[in-house]
């Protein structure tokens, strides 16, 4: 298929949509909810919650890390589980049959663990649904859903075979991600220190993925379609790496969804000098780029989903605010919408000191001015009061 030739889009114009369709180039306005802008992103990724909730804070007027936790364990508008890539989102309640059915749909990998260690399908799928049994109403530690996920299948599941952190987990934890996509399982509140998990609200016993996900093939449709009103144009290939899926699935599933009607189906456009796609007409973009300052935290969803990687980091940001090629490991500045500095905060009581490293550049005064606006903004989202400090940031990536 050829790209649409009456159509050029500059990084500059996707920036800007990107950063427009999820409250980066203006907050959302006060009362909007928490979980109308956690999908605006397509989830929060999670793994440290503050993280999180200052990915969602920056994007939301008003909004404070209180506000994120009453939609998490509150009003239950939001959901803690094992979202793309396997790792720990928030994703809107809401969305989470789709979700569901899309992740349980994408093919896995190769496992990552020798022979001995691994789960067969069977096993996989046993696992999964002991897990969903062992948590009809119930909020359980990883010690007690263990225990029960032994007792519904068999010793073999509670084998220490899985290397973890210096230590050896039972061999049923290298499948819980799956039971999380699956519908299986979710994140609970904490007791006291301890995690907790729990089944998402609306899942029948027994059930695993089948009450609580749509259609695999639709959701996946689905979840491509808003991926590229979210992050488009894109390639297969940024798709696959976005889901941590197959490159070559994800080909020929862009190539099925080429062929569908506009709303259905995705159309190809030139971008940056190659090829990307986008929902079929869906091809509106901003004049001119989002001008101004931003901090993003760890992980944030712009700052991993947005593509090609070395627009958003140029020059020496591809170096200094990327782990190895992978983005997220550090806070990072957007100075109209791309890397510009990285950042950390150490918070000490009811203070935070935000240091911001800028790379290769100085700000204007108005740029200086809406960094410490931002720092600000990070501080209220956090309940605390935030001090600016312009210097080297020491630690190392993910600290």
């Amino acid at each position: 298929m050829t790209a649409n030739a009456s159509r050029a889009i500059t990084w500059g114009e996707a920036s800007a949509r990107r950063m427009e369709r999820q409250f980066l180039a203006r907050p959302a306005e006060r009362g909007t909810p928490v979980a109308e802008v956690v999908g605006a992103m397509l989830g929060a990724h999670a793994q440290v919650l503050s993280a999180a909730e200052v990915s969602v804070g920056v994007r939301a007027s008003g909004v404070t890390r209180a506000d994120v936790r009453a939609a998490l364990w509150g009003d239950r508008s939001l959901v803690k589980t094992f979202g793309p890539r396997g790792t720990v989102h928030l994703l809107p309640a809401a969305e989470l049959p789709l979700w569901c059915g899309a992740l349980s749909a994408v093919p896995t990998g190769p496992s990552p663990f020798p022979p001995a260690v691994r789960v067969t399908e069977e096993q996989a799928a046993q696992i999964v649904a002991a897990i969903g049994d062992s948590l009809d109403g119930v909020c359980l530690t990883v010690e007690e859903l263990g225990a029960e996920v032994v007792a519904r299948t068999g010793p073999w599941a509670g084998d220490l075979v899985m290397p973890a952190f210096q230590d050896l987990w039972p061999r049923w934890r290298q499948v819980m991600h799956r039971a999380g996509q699956a519908g299986a399982l979710c994140f609970g509140p904490n007791r006291g220190r301890k995690v907790t998990y729990t089944r998402p609200s609306g899942v029948a016993a027994g059930s695993g993925a089948a009450s609580v996900s749509v259609s695999g093939e639709a959701a996946l449709r689905e979840l491509v379609r808003r991926y590229l009103r979210a992050y488009g144009p894109a390639t297969p290939q940024h798709f696959a790496k976005w889901l941590a899926a197959p490159a070559g699935w994800a080909v020929g599933l862009f190539r099925e969804l080429a062929g569908a009607g506009e709303g259905e189906g995705i159309e190809e456009v030139r971008f940056e000098g190659g090829a990307g796609w986008v929902v079929a007409g869906d091809t509106g973009f901003p004049g001119e780029r989002v001008r101004g300052v931003r901090l993003l935290p760890y992980f944030d969803a712009y700052a991993i989903a947005a593509q090609p990687r070395e627009s958003l980091f140029p020059g020496e940001a591809y170096r200094r605010a990327l782990a190895g090629g992978q983005a997220g490991n550090f806070p990072v500045l957007l100075v109209d919408g791309a890397v510009a500095g990285v950042w950390h905060q150490r918070r000490q009581g009811r203070r935070t000191t935000v240091t911001v490293e800028l790379i290769g550049r100085r700000l204007t005064a108005r740029q200086e001015r809406e960094l410490g606006e931002q720092v600000e903004r990070v501080g209220e989202v956090l309940e605390a009061r935030a001090e600016l400090v312009v210097g080297k940031v020491a630690v190392g990536p993910h600290a």
